[in-house]
């Protein structure tokens, strides 16, 4: 396991204004990422996700998971999801990005993209459920992609890779001021898994 080896600053702010993203690049060597995402892959109660889009009930080729310190409920797109108990491994990923990003989750909404053709449009995770100005923390496993932030006002954009066991950190007010997405790619053929550790308010 490698931590920080790449000598990448993860105190470096990514967006110009409005908001804080630091990347720290891989916590994982290669060949323990591709463990964890074999794990992740096999063990999540993975599940088609579900959306209500127009009045319609729309079923996403993406699937999902929704672990937690208790039964959390979290609404987004108008379906609300409740948390399943941690599993020991989702616990010891939650640990290191705890001690990496000195913040605290108590919940993780985990993503699985099956190939490029799968992605996520334009949005801020501000649901009244999470912490406000609260720390999201990504990890990231599987094929690496693009990942894209653009201010509400200004219509600025930028543009991170997120490779393979790599960690990305949003905080402050960068869910008031700007919206994230994973745009579709014909490029990626392969899956990419996404562990994003939140705070849930009551």
């Amino acid at each position: 396991m490698k931590i920080f080896e790449d000598f990448i600053d993860h105190t470096k702010n990514w967006l110009p204004k409005d908001g804080t993203v630091n990347y720290y690049g891989k916590l994982f060597s290669e060949s323990e990422a591709n463990r964890i995402y074999q794990v992740l892959l096999h063990t999540i109660a993975w599940e088609h996700d579900k959306a209500i889009i127009f009045g319609k009930e729309i079923t996403t080729k993406r699937k999902v998971a929704w672990y937690g310190d208790q039964a959390f409920t979290y609404t987004y797109s108008k379906v609300t999801k409740k948390a399943l108990p941690w599993t020991k491994d989702l616990l010891h990923l939650k640990t290191m990005v705890e001690k990496a990003t000195h913040e605290n989750y108590n919940s993780c909404l985990l993503n699985l993209y099956h190939n490029g053709s799968e992605g996520m449009a334009w949005h801020s995770d501000a649901e009244k459920d999470l912490k406000k100005n609260g720390a999201i923390a990504s990890l990231s496993f599987g094929a690496e992609r693009r990942f894209s932030f653009k201010h509400k006002q200004t219509k600025e954009k930028i543009d991170l890779h997120l490779e393979n066991g790599s960690l990305l950190v949003m905080k402050g007010t960068t869910q008031t001021h700007w919206l994230h997405r994973l745009p579709p790619t014909k490029k990626v053929h392969s899956p990419r898994i996404n562990l994003t550790f939140r705070k849930i308010v009551g």
